[in-house]
């Protein structure tokens, strides 16, 4: 099978590697498509139906964490994506509990987050943990249902939004389109790929912060708490 896109040689980094595969028996990529595979927002589905950040969010882990990602792929024949992690070699670390107690991130009165992200598995944790914490959560499934929210007088004390997003508006453009109805809304970024693919060659604004996936559901509790604690 011939051998297309982003190839990340591991002899830069010599040492043992873990490799995991996943493979399909799909329609392919032609090399074309297969070089530009990795880049965030790239796609070939038609508008609105495809963000183009699976694979940058499979490229990114494998990046953060000293490994390597490459795809195989034959048009007509199917696509692979081999993703090589460091194996670990040595002891094992004894468990150390240092989260938070629920109760220290428990919602004070009345308090509103609004969750958008195009995928319902991930909106329902996140509302689920908001939920138990005390928040009223309140759901959209993409910028320009989250934006009706915005625009009308419901409360709300933070938005977190995924940066990719279906319907023609991603989460950067929901953000800067809200904080004209609310000036000074505390946002936090939700994404999968490095922080500087997200803000590109800006700084992001006063009281808006970013969380890379994957992320513990304590990490992201604490990073809502201490932003809407910021007043």
């Amino acid at each position: 099978m011939a051998i297309h896109g982003q190839r990340q040689s591991l002899q830069r980094n010599p040492g043992e590697y873990v490799m995991v595969s996943l493979t399909d028996t799909g329609t392919g990529m032609p090399p074309e498509v297969a070089e530009r595979a990795f880049e965030p927002f790239y796609t070939t589905k038609p508008l609105g139906q495809g963000t183009g950040l699976g694979l940058s969010m499979v490229y990114g882990f494998a990046q953060q964490s000293g490994g390597r990602v490459r795809i195989t792929s034959q048009v007509g024949r199917g696509t692979g994506v081999h993703i090589y992690l460091p194996r670990y070699v040595g002891e094992v670390p004894a468990d150390v509990n240092t989260e938070t107690p629920a109760e220290a991130l428990g919602a004070r009165t009345g308090e509103v987050v609004l969750v958008v992200d195009d995928e319902p598995v991930i909106r329902m944790l996140i509302t689920e943990v908001l939920e138990e914490l005390g928040y009223a959560a309140i759901e959209a499934a993409d910028g320009p249902e989250g934006l009706r929210v915005l625009q009308s007088n419901r409360r709300v004390d933070l938005l977190v939004t995924d940066v990719g997003l279906p319907g023609g508006m991603n989460g950067r453009q929901l953000a800067d389109a809200a904080r004209q109805q609310r000036p000074g809304l505390k946002v936090l970024f939700i994404t999968g790929y490095a922080e500087n693919a997200v803000i590109g060659k800006t700084i992001l604004e006063p009281g808006m912060q970013v969380v890379t996936k994957p992320f513990a559901m304590q990490a992201l509790a604490t990073h809502i708490r201490d932003m809407i604690e910021e007043g």
